[in-house]
């Protein structure tokens, strides 16, 4: 009896101890969750206030009673990149209406990109060029300053280079790819179907087509006219005449300058102290938001099969 009586104390307190464990697991479980939830609503509204705040103008510097603005470019230029023409027109503007800025410098280091941000931008300088017409815009090309960079910087009243920096690129390229030898190879047949006869223009699974590269090549051509006329208007009869410039070819610096592609050499701080007279630097920068750049680095792969799903783009 007593043997019994201990077992079923033994099975009782087993009971109680596995209450107590579910008990504290339970516990542990809701604190998780009301703290996650607590998480959410204190993080909601701090993302909130940096979308908001993260991407308007911020001016690094600015003590002097006059001033020179600086306006980077830089990376390749896109709709969603810092050097697209929703980041850059912005600080144009700001930099335009400021009253303590005396000049303003395009530092680009780019080696292009978009042909519409590119010339987005491009006629914003003219355009605000022509309303504020006291202040000079200049240009820096750093590292390298091709393609949609220069196209940018061409609408500027001077172009600065180092002797050593990488200027021009004046041309159109459209990329794509051909894997129709080896399908054949492997036995592996394209069964694409699509409505409208140039729908799968230049197909990397399909033999290449003469009458649709023509059409493309018709295409570039006018994209190449109006960057080159672009160039022309910005530059005028600085250019020399010589062919070779529209060609897509790039040069040094010291090249780019015999060529009248730049004006001379120097960096941006030589420009604000020697040209425009107001030595000190005020960054006007553009920034993404926290929200954007979290969504950019999560959707950048996604998006860009998407949009290159075909193979190629157009691009400077």
């Amino acid at each position: 009896m007593q043997q019994t009586d201990k077992q079923a104390m033994d099975v009782l307190q087993e009971i109680a101890l596995q209450g107590i464990t579910e008990q504290r697991r339970a516990r542990r479980w809701s604190i998780f969750f009301k703290l996650l939830i607590a998480g959410y609503f204190l993080a909601v509204p701090l993302l909130y206030f940096l979308a908001l705040n993260g991407s308007s103008v911020g001016k690094m510097g600015g003590k002097a009673e006059a001033y020179t603005a600086v306006i980077n470019i830089d990376g390749a230029i896109s709709a969603k990149s810092e050097a697209g023409a929703d980041y850059i027109i912005p600080s144009l503007r700001d930099a335009f209406k400021d009253e303590k800025v005396k000049g303003i410098i395009i530092r680009c280091n780019s080696p292009g990109g978009s042909p519409v941000q590119s010339g987005y931008i491009y006629d914003e300088i003219r355009r605000l060029r022509e309303k504020h017409k006291d202040k000079p815009v200049y240009a820096v090309a750093a590292d390298i300053c091709a393609s949609g960079g220069y196209y940018i910087i061409s609408a500027t009243d001077k172009i600065y280079a180092s002797q050593t920096s990488l200027v021009g690129s004046i041309g159109v390229r459209m990329a794509s790819f051909g894997v129709v030898g080896l399908m054949e190879k492997l036995g592996v047949e394209s069964r694409q179907i699509t409505a409208g006869e140039h729908k799968a223009l230049l197909d990397p699974f399909k033999p290449r087509n003469p009458d649709d590269e023509a059409f493309l090549k018709k295409m570039l051509a006018t994209t190449h006219k109006h960057f080159i006329d672009a160039v022309k208007a910005g530059r005028g009869d600085r250019l020399k005449d010589d062919p070779n410039i529209f060609s897509g070819l790039f040069w040094t610096g010291e090249d780019a300058k015999e060529l009248g592609l730049v004006d001379g050499f120097g960096s941006a701080s030589y420009v604000a102290r020697e040209v425009i007279g107001a030595e000190e630097l005020v960054v006007f920068s553009q920034k993404k938001s926290l929200l954007d750049n979290i969504a950019d680095k999560i959707g950048t792969k996604v998006s860009t099969m998407m949009m290159q799903g075909d193979g190629w783009r157009l691009r400077f």
